[in-house]
């Protein structure tokens, strides 16, 4: 039994989408004598029809998933989205490299294991972005013979 006509005239009376009315598949010969919205109203009234709740899309998955990422794990390479640089600025990049590198220049300044000059050079050097990382660092020491001997050792 079609009653296109009436789930269209009650969607509009309840202001929700067609598949939201729910007609009481036991009253269908009622409802289906039912041709005007005054009549249909009668029947809204009466609980033959009804509005059915919405559907939602849960957040179950979504806040076991974020329960993950707090504790770090899904954070390789498949799961990230944009570029390397948006998850950490180059900013901040610079600023973690630099810190660590100079750190290490005054370290090895304190421990009297590079020279004064040497430790300006590198300074500067660290400052123009010449080294990658602090093992870069101390790589070129040892291979340029700029650590000294005989003060506490090097690294």
């Amino acid at each position: 039994m079609k009653l296109n006509n009436q789930r269209r005239i009650a969607a509009s009376i309840l202001k929700v989408g067609t598949n939201r009315v729910w007609l009481d598949p036991t009253k269908a010969s009622e409802i289906k004598e039912a041709i005007t919205k005054a009549d249909l109203r009668s029947l809204i009234k009466s609980g033959i029809i009804k509005e059915r709740p919405m559907t939602g899309v849960s957040r179950g998955r979504a806040r076991k998933r974020l329960l993950q990422k707090k504790k770090g794990r899904q954070q390789n390479t498949g799961s990230r989205k944009g570029k390397k640089t948006s998850r950490l600025t180059g900013k901040d990049v610079w600023m973690n490299k630099i810190r660590a590198q100079r750190e290490l220049l005054y370290a090895l300044r304190e421990r009297e294991s590079i020279a004064k000059e040497t430790f300006k050079l590198l300074y500067r050097r660290a400052k123009g972005n010449y080294f990658r990382s602090r093992s870069h660092l101390m790589l070129y020491l040892k291979e340029n013979n700029l650590l000294l001997k005989g003060k506490n050792g090097s690294k």
